[in-house]
């Protein structure tokens, strides 16, 4: 299958971005190289951009379609670890950073890949395919307490104990090995009300186990403070979301960046020291317009954050 993905707020994900000087950019979530591609189109000749992704696919893909632009380097590597990756480089500070935390259309649609409840195929969902722990070892593997907490916290599931139990009882006589078995379990557990609610009943549910494989909500917290401790003085990070737990996690990350002083109020004057460290770009998330969603419905639940190191 090939590897295709519409990027999602291209132009204003990439035009939070500055690109008067030569600068150094980052793409933490290279994907199909959308995102790349634009930047590299408005950076200067002298200016660098490093490609990251965790799915081997992904990164071929830029390999191949960044060959001929020598600013260009692709880089295979977990979110988390891009800051690191980019220090072997010998890069010490970065102009830009953008993230689309989105699992691509590609890794979606393919279904061997095992991320849709659409397709039938074995339980795997890990982006980075060489990653020992698949979906299948949560299922079959974690304690109902433990896979009742995970469809709560990470996918928000109301029905969390009645699915989690439903999965225990169920693999207590065989594994559970593919996706539509699991999508099967999981509506059966549910109330008739709830089958007939817009969203696919199942959506929330694989939502949290994909979280859970991938480690995504870890790997952001730690991405997000390595990248912007990369960044120099006006430096841009922007960063997609698509779910409210990550939503949440990047508005409270620059919302924490933006505090100054935290000193109790009763301080006569300041002893902490603590200085705001950056200052929004998006004072509110910025969304897809009705074009992009008619074009693209995956993209309608999309929000761009943004903000400028100071």
């Amino acid at each position: 299958m090939e590897f295709s993905h519409l990027s999602v707020l291209l132009n204003e994900t990439v035009g939070a971005l500055d690109f008067d000087r030569d600068g150094v950019y980052v793409d933490l979530t290279a994907g199909g190289g959308g995102h790349s591609a634009l930047i590299a189109s408005k950076m200067s000749e002298n200016s660098r951009l490093f490609c990251f992704d965790k799915d081997e696919e992904a990164v071929k893909v830029c390999e191949s379609r960044f060959a001929n632009d020598k600013r260009i380097k692709v880089i295979r590597s977990d979110f988390k670890d891009a800051a690191a990756s980019l220090r072997e480089q010998g890069i010490e500070g970065v102009d830009g950073a953008i993230a689309d935390l989105g699992v691509s259309s590609y890794q979606l649609d393919n279904a061997s890949r095992g991320f849709s409840y659409m397709h039938d195929a074995p339980l795997d969902m890990r982006m980075d395919k060489s990653a020992p722990l698949t979906a299948r070892d949560v299922v079959n593997g974690y304690s109902e307490t433990a896979l009742a907490d995970i469809l709560f916290n990470y996918g928000e599931e109301r029905y969390s104990r009645r699915i989690a139990a439903a999965i225990c009882e169920r693999r207590k006589t065989k594994p559970i090995e593919t996706t539509f078995e699991l999508v099967e379990i999981i509506k059966n557990a549910m109330p008739k009300a709830a089958l007939s609610e817009k969203q696919h009943p199942a959506k929330r549910s694989f939502q949290a186990i994909r979280i859970e494989v991938n480690g995504e909500l870890s790997s952001l917290g730690e991405g997000l403070e390595s990248v912007f401790g990369l960044l120099k003085k006006d430096g841009v990070l922007a960063v997609i979301t698509f779910h409210s737990l990550e939503d949440r996690a990047v508005k409270r990350f620059f919302a924490d960046k933006m505090k100054g002083c935290t000193c109790p109020k009763d301080f006569p004057v300041c002893v902490c020291g603590k200085k705001p460290e950056a200052e929004l770009i998006t004072r509110k998330p910025i969304l897809p317009s009705e074009d992009e969603i008619r074009i693209n419905p995956r993209a309608r639940s999309a929000k761009l954050r943004a903000a400028k190191k100071l």
